[in-house]
């Protein structure tokens, strides 16, 4: 094998360990979804992302079987209203924790292909921008919702 051809390979394959480690620098905390009555077309799912690395990390996607499509999102307030909106990607700075909940940040599952009820858990891979993917298995919790007072 030519030398550059060599050299070639050994780069790939020494930037495809280092790419993996960067993503096991983020580590899961808490992952949980919501539960949903039959019927309910959506849910989400919520978790800290907690960055160990020297670099900003970010969550730039996710994929379920047990929805249609997976989308990140957050809330923002709009003429008076709290209103979801996709979003790209959820930054995560070197040495801290960024926590998705209820009325922030989450991941967004849309069109449920089944009821999701406590005791039931969801599969998620969570995608990173270095290209780095980290399998979750989110617990369904029943989340109360808390009324919002003007």
């Amino acid at each position: 094998m030519p030398a550059n051809l060599s050299r070639l390979l050994a780069t790939a394959l020494l930037t495809g360990v280092s790419l993996a480690a960067q993503g096991a620098d983020v580590s899961i905390g808490d992952p949980y979804a919501r539960a949903v009555p039959p019927g309910q077309p959506n849910s989400a799912v919520f978790m800290s992302l907690e960055n160990r690395s020297g670099q900003t990390q970010a969550l730039v996607g996710a994929e379920s079987g047990v929805s249609e499509v997976v989308e990140l999102h957050t809330h923002v307030e709009e003429d008076g209203m709290m209103r979801m909106r996709r979003i790209e990607k959820i930054e995560v700075p070197a040495g801290e924790t960024v926590t998705l909940k209820p009325g922030g940040l989450h991941v967004m599952l849309i069109g449920l292909k089944q009821t999701l009820e406590p005791g039931d858990a969801v599969d998620l891979t969570l995608v990173f921008e270095d290209g780095s993917r980290m399998p979750v298995q989110a617990p369904v919790r029943r989340i109360e919702m808390q009324p919002m007072h003007h």
